[in-house]
């Protein structure tokens, strides 16, 4: 069936007007700073979004002239290095003013548009580009998917940003009284053994490489937390020793512990003898209900502490989208996805919420925030599946990665776009990687 290409470009104005209320947020003295050492400066995203675009879609897919081909030359491609040497070794150019950089990417606004609105984007006539590129539009809702997922990476940037920097929009609140309460009693929920399926299937628009080909899989009968481990529970951690205590670390793990000096998880701040939460905005008393976000490392620590682990990739599916009648849904809470979901994403907060805050939004099993609140580490090492082929309109988008050191996050953080949010969707990040909004439950055997 032909995309709706009234309903495409619809998409892609929200998206951008979204995009650009995120570099609102900013000061202008903060456009050239870099707050995440491995990353390039703020400008460089600004650029970046638009440039992939009309390098992705309009030169390479379609085969027609851009815009400029020196900022779609230096705003092509961002991705963190392993190490800070890295990074300067990459080397920088003179970045363009900021009053370019806009002037840019209102031109590629305009040209985008026109090339969702005119041109032949499903590939179906002469074809002048790239027709690997073009099948199923795959360009097209690569180039959506992409900015989608930077929106996210753009707030794991602005939380670095100092305070001063940043525009806290006036009808916001860190702790609204509707989120103070406490967090529920401990539970754990049985889960069942059955199928289920890992991947988004064919039929779908679109899925990224790594979600492909779907296929089933058993999974045994394990017993899950049925909520994420909250910042009092993860206390428990802090103030019983475990990040003075190598037991409950992998060895590599343990010497970043060290070597960094690490002793609390990377939102936490320790001062007076208070404990704070370093929120987007301002900075709170912490939240004891929320979900406490860290490093797979410090996830891993914490299951190992409590004798328990973390759960693989099938069997956070099972937990979120499975039944006890054995089919499969949409979405923990049904199958459907119609006005507002009743989950903390899509940028409904700017921080996490309480743990339990949302029942109806609970799974079938019993299991809360499977998605939003917080991405989930699970303990599935970040590989292909089989009969793994690279997407044509992004070749290296997963394959750079399937190197055994990063792990598979399942669900969605509040600053997660809806349109991400399928079963299939799979992130990652590197176990020691510490800016990401990563809560963690743990599982055991039935």
């Amino acid at each position: 069936m032909p995309i709706d290409r009234t309903a495409v470009l619809g998409r892609f104005r929200r998206m951008r007007a979204r995009t650009r209320a995120l570099f609102d947020l900013l000061e202008p003295a903060a456009y050239y700073e870099r707050p995440i050492a491995l990353r390039n400066p703020i400008v460089f995203y600004e650029g970046h979004v638009s440039a992939f675009a009309v390098n992705t879609l309009v030169k390479k897919a379609l085969g027609l002239p851009g815009i400029d081909d020196h900022l779609e030359a230096i705003f092509a491609r961002g991705i963190d290095p392993e190490a800070e040497a890295d990074a300067v070794a990459r080397g920088n150019p003179v970045w363009p003013p900021r009053e370019a950089v806009r002037a840019y990417t209102g031109a590629a606004d305009r040209l985008l548009e026109r090339a969702i609105a005119e041109a032949d984007v499903e590939g179906t006539a002469g074809r002048h580009g790239d027709a690997a590129m073009l099948g199923g539009a795959q360009a097209l809702w690569a180039i959506l998917e992409h900015e989608e997922m930077h929106q996210e990476t753009l707030a794991y940037m602005w939380h670095r940003v100092p305070y001063a920097l940043k525009r806290k929009p006036e009808s916001y609140f860190t702790t609204p009284p509707r989120l103070t309460h406490g967090a529920p009693r401990p539970e754990r929920a049985r889960i069942p053994g059955g199928r289920v399926t890992l991947g988004t299937a064919g039929d779908a628009d679109f899925a990224w490489d790594n979600e492909r080909p779907s296929h089933d899989a058993f999974v045994d009968a394990f017993v899950i937390d049925a909520h994420n481990v909250t910042n009092a529970g993860f206390m428990a951690f802090v103030e019983a020793g475990g990040y003075q205590d190598p037991h409950w670390w992998r060895p590599e793990d343990w010497a970043w512990r060290t070597a960094e000096r690490i002793t609390h998880p990377p939102f936490w701040q320790h001062e007076g003898g208070t404990w704070y939460w370093r929120g987007m905005f301002e900075r709170v008393p912490l939240p004891a209900a929320w979900p406490v976000y860290v490093t797979w490392a410090e996830a891993h620590a914490f299951a190992r502490w409590v004798g328990r682990r973390l759960p693989t990739e099938a069997e956070f599916h099972r937990a979120a989208f499975g039944t006890p009648e054995g089919r499969e849904r949409r979405f923990p809470w049904g199958e459907t996805a119609e006005g507002r979901m009743p989950a903390n994403l899509d940028f409904a907060r700017w921080d996490p919420e309480p743990v339990g805050a949302r029942p109806g939004a609970a799974s079938a099993f019993g299991v809360h925030e499977l998605v939003g609140n917080g991405w989930e580490w699970t303990s599935t090492v970040f590989a292909p599946f089989a009969g793994f082929e690279p997407l044509p309109s992004y070749p290296e988008y997963s394959a750079d990665f399937f190197d055994g050191d990063h792990f598979v996050m399942k669900g969605a953080s509040p600053a997660t776009p809806r349109t991400l949010v399928r079963p299939g969707f799979r992130n990652w990040f590197r176990p020691r990687y510490p800016y990401v909004y990563a809560a963690f439950r743990c599982v055991g055997e039935a």
